[in-house]
């Protein structure tokens, strides 16, 4: 990201938010290891952990913000380079607007497992209230 505040709001709010997507990426990721660990024991290192995460099923349901992140990252790297459309930003703000939509009801995996985290970890619920509400309201 650039050191100067970007001159249009759309991509500013998409540089202002991806710190904390990638936050919350992590929070989910431990989270989920908890889970894990309570089910299969122990995760003995770092290496084990990558492994897991981009190959086991328990896993899968973070995928999808994983790819996002890169969306946004591959975005604002071109950004960098030359001009980019602002509906471009728009678009992956609206998407992570209703992927981050906790649902115990939901059709996708997503939807349901990202309810369950906020409902047994009170610091992914704060930060999803905070990402929601930067979502809502277009930073000035």
């Amino acid at each position: 990201m650039s050191a100067t505040p970007d001159k249009d709001p759309v991509i500013a709010r998409l540089q202002h938010i991806r710190p904390d997507l990638l936050k919350l990426h992590k929070a989910l990721l431990y989270s989920e290891r908890t889970v894990y660990e309570q089910t299969n024991g122990p995760i003995v290192n770092s290496g084990e952990f990558f492994r897991l995460v981009t190959e086991d099923e328990a896993f899968s349901w973070l995928r999808p913000i994983s790819k996002f992140i890169v969306q946004i990252d591959e975005l604002l790297d071109q950004h960098k380079k030359e001009p980019v459309e602002p509906e471009s930003a728009a678009i992956l703000l609206e998407k992570a607007r209703l992927m981050l939509k906790p649902n115990k009801d939901s059709l996708t995996p997503l939807g349901e497992r990202y309810f369950q985290a906020i409902q047994r970890d009170p610091n992914i619920a704060l930060m999803h209230a905070d990402i929601a509400q930067k979502l809502r309201e277009p930073k000035s």
